[in-house]
């Protein structure tokens, strides 16, 4: 029990990876820092301590000279006072206590020579030697009080100097107190010394403190780093095998995952447990409620869950998850669930695929219009579609996956009368193909193949109408055979009549060459004709306007004036025809080339308008103009001129007086559409597909008798069509007619075709 209760725990730590993976590298990161800082601080003390002693010690040096070179004064004062006393008894001696604490005291004469001395001073030389090259001691004596002075053996020293009264028989001598700085830094040494030890203890005490701590902080940083790198790795693992761990306490509603878990569904990993009304937010609501499902188990006494359910991911798609995991017992009693989550997604997508493809394969195998069955590799069906059971007159119950050959083909209503090998090639180890009468009379067709696994697949087609075709092949071959003798028959006579088409063929290409000759003989007599009459037209033109403008003096009569109109608009009607005709042998030829430019349609169809004003005027005929203004398009500008010319010409022509003639200029999508409409008297429906053509015209007879040369719609149309354009003719009798020119804003293949330098129209 214990050893399961520390499974247990172990467990429950390391699903806690999450809320502690990064609490950790604080931890150890926290406790490298400190170790550092502990270094720092551990030196500052000691620097600072040592710096301390270092300043207490130079306070304590010189205030125990200060105290000394008090001491001296006073002690100076005493022995010349002992001195001078002795010297009033008769010879000046040192007192017994002159030589104590290290204190050297010397007695000199009024000349300055030592007369007494305690050792170790030398008592034969001066006391200016005694003190020093330096000193004013013996100069200013009493005056000067205790120095500190460097005595001649190189030693320093505090001394003082006292004046000596005066006795009978001597001068005034002085007497000097010496004490060196050793007699008098003994105590300070010794006191030095023992803080010195006490410090150099107490460093050496920190310093093992310190390392046995760094120690300790590095033995907890590399623990704290190993298991951190457990955790990594753990978690590394996790990752890859697309899994997280759950740390659920059910008693608290605290949830702790993995980082791997964060991982798998794309979020920041959180150092603190989730609730569970966090977890819910996330669950599907279709997968059911997990909190009433953990709660069974707990009610139920399991002690492990295997469930399957789908959690929304940071991107906000629903992601499978299938969470195994094992109720446990916590050290404070209470109850966790602890486990691990898989993503189950890739497994999920690939089961539907296959159910879909077995769906599929079903679908396709029912579908098959042959029957089909799979066997195994022991005789087991595996498969078949009811094309099979109607073939063999079985119940779908009976074929059932997995049922036997042998029960199944007992099972079935029309057994096998006949088999007959199709081809001795055919059958080998592996596949086989043979026909099959049943009792019934119907007759199969049964292809097998062997499959990798042992089995083997059947497909059988009924070939009993194919069986029926054969006889009645066999029957119409007999029949073929006789019909092919009067088909020989027959053929000498087809022959011969091939030879007759033949001929007939020969006299077409010749009739056929005969026939342009002819046609190209009349387009050369018709432009000949018309050069040769355009000569004397002219010339009756001509006079007939001078006539009519009596420029040699008045003809003498009115009616001669009218002889002489009648003269010029006959001359102008011939004209006009000539030149209809010499043009329109030009475009059949194919000599009309466009001058190809940018024209302005909208003062085209004004020009074109105003040409034929007067004579509308004079024939009281209203005429009006309705052009959009910036209409344009590429093309040749007197094209278009004479064949809107044509078109408002034949509108006057059929207009009576009173009557109306309007023209109007849109833009359609790619091309420009001009209209011209009248209200005249209208053509008949069976001739306007005539329109168009060479010397057609409708029934309708003008006013003056003549019926015109029957080329100007031939022209127009020729022109439009050279732009790649059409010309549309819309009329009622009795009511008008509306002709419409669609020419294209961009020219066409035919258009660039016909470019190139103008062959001038008349």
């Amino acid at each position: 029990m214990a050893r399961g209760r520390a499974a247990n725990t172990t467990t429950c730590a390391d699903s806690s990876w999450s809320a502690a993976g990064s609490a950790s590298i604080g931890r150890a990161i926290a406790q490298q820092l400190s170790a550092r800082r502990a270094t720092v601080a551990l030196g500052a003390c000691a620097l600072a301590l040592g710096a301390l002693l270092l300043l207490l010690a130079e306070a304590a040096h010189e205030r125990i000279l200060i105290e000394a070179a008090q001491e001296l004064e006073i002690f100076a004062r005493a022995v010349s006072r002992d001195v001078e006393a002795s010297a009033r008894g008769g010879a000046a001696a040192l007192p017994d206590y002159a030589a104590m604490r290290g204190r050297r005291v010397a007695v000199a004469d009024a000349s300055g020579r030592i007369v007494a001395a305690t050792a170790p001073l030398d008592a034969s030389g001066a006391l200016a030697g005694l003190l020093g090259a330096e000193q004013i001691l013996t100069e200013f004596a009493d005056k000067a009080g205790v120095m500190r002075v460097t005595l001649a053996d190189g030693r320093k020293a505090l001394a003082t100097v006292r004046n000596l009264a005066p006795t009978a028989g001597q001068g005034a001598g002085q007497v000097a107190a010496i004490l060196p700085y050793d007699a008098a830094l003994a105590d300070w040494r010794w006191s030095v010394a023992r803080n010195a030890a006490l410090a150099a203890a107490a460093a050496l005490a920190t310093t093992l403190g310190l390392v046995a701590f760094r120690r300790q902080a590095r033995r907890a940083a590399l623990a704290e780093r190993a298991q951190i790198d457990l955790r990594r790795r753990v978690d590394a693992a996790l990752g890859s095998g697309r899994c997280g761990l759950w740390d659920w306490d059910i008693a608290r509603g605290r949830i702790h995952w993995s980082q791997s878990m964060f991982a798998l569904l794309g979020l920041d990993p959180q150092p603190r447990s989730l609730s569970f009304g966090e977890l819910k937010t996330r669950l599907h609501p279709q997968d059911g409620d997990l909190i009433a499902i953990v709660e069974t188990i707990v009610a139920s006494g399991s002690r492990g869950m295997d469930h399957e359910f789908r959690i929304r991911t940071a991107r906000g798609d629903f992601l499978w998850l299938r969470a195994c995991a094992e109720l446990i017992d916590d050290a404070q009693g209470g109850k966790r669930l602890v486990g691990v989550a898989v993503d189950i997604s890739e497994q999920r997508a690939l089961a539907e695929g296959a159910a879909t493809a077995d769906m599929r394969l079903r679908d396709a195998i029912e579908t098959i219009s042959e029957a089909f069955v799979l066997w195994d590799a022991h005789n087991r069906l595996v498969a078949c579609n009811s094309k099979f059971l109607a073939l063999h007159g079985l119940a779908a119950e009976a074929a059932a996956p997995g049922a036997s050959y042998a029960r199944i083909m007992a099972s079935a209503s029309a057994a096998l009368a006949e088999t007959q090998i199709v081809s001795d090639e055919a059958v080998t180890a592996s596949e086989r193909t043979y026909e099959a009468r049943l009792a019934d009379g119907r007759w199969l067709q049964i292809s097998e193949r062997r499959t990798k696994d042992g089995g083997y697949v059947s497909v059988g087609a009924d070939i009993t109408t194919l069986k029926r075709n054969q006889e009645k092949l066999i029957d119409s071959e007999r029949r073929l055979t006789a019909s092919v003798a009067d088909l020989l028959k027959s053929r000498q006579t087809l022959e011969a009549q091939a030879q007759q088409l033949a001929t007939l063929a020969e006299q077409y290409h010749l009739q056929k060459g005969e026939a342009e000759a002819a046609y190209q003989a009349k387009s050369e007599f018709l432009a000949n004709m018309s050069h040769e009459l355009r000569t004397p037209l002219n010339a009756i033109i001509g006079f007939s306007e001078m006539m009519q403008a009596q420029v040699f003096g008045e003809l003498g009569s009115t009616k001669y004036v009218e002889y002489c109109n009648h003269i010029h608009q006959g001359g102008r009607y011939l004209l006009d025809v000539l030149t209809d005709i010499l043009d329109m042998s030009r475009l059949e030829a194919g000599c009309v080339r466009l001058d190809q430019r940018e024209v302005d349609v909208s003062g085209a169809v004004r020009a074109t308008v105003e040409r034929y004003r007067d004579s509308a005027e004079t024939k009281r005929v209203e005429i009006s103009v309705d052009a959009c203004d910036g209409l344009r398009c590429y093309g040749d500008h007197d094209a278009i001129v004479k064949s809107i010319g044509v078109l408002v010409s034949n509108s006057l022509k059929f207009t009576t007086a009173g009557g109306a003639v309007r023209v109007r200029a849109r833009r359609l999508a790619r091309s420009v559409a001009i209209f011209v409409e009248d209200d005249g008297c209208g053509i008949e429906k069976a001739a306007i597909p005539k329109l168009g053509r060479p010397f057609e015209q409708p029934t309708a007879v003008i006013e003056n008798g003549m019926k015109g040369s029957g080329l100007g719609l031939a022209i127009a149309r020729s022109l439009i069509a050279l732009h790649g354009g059409a010309l549309r003719i819309r009329s009622h009798v009795g009511i008008g007619t509306i002709a419409m020119l669609r020419i294209p804003v961009r020219p066409t293949t035919r258009a660039i075709s016909a470019q190139g330098a103008r062959t001038s129209l008349h």
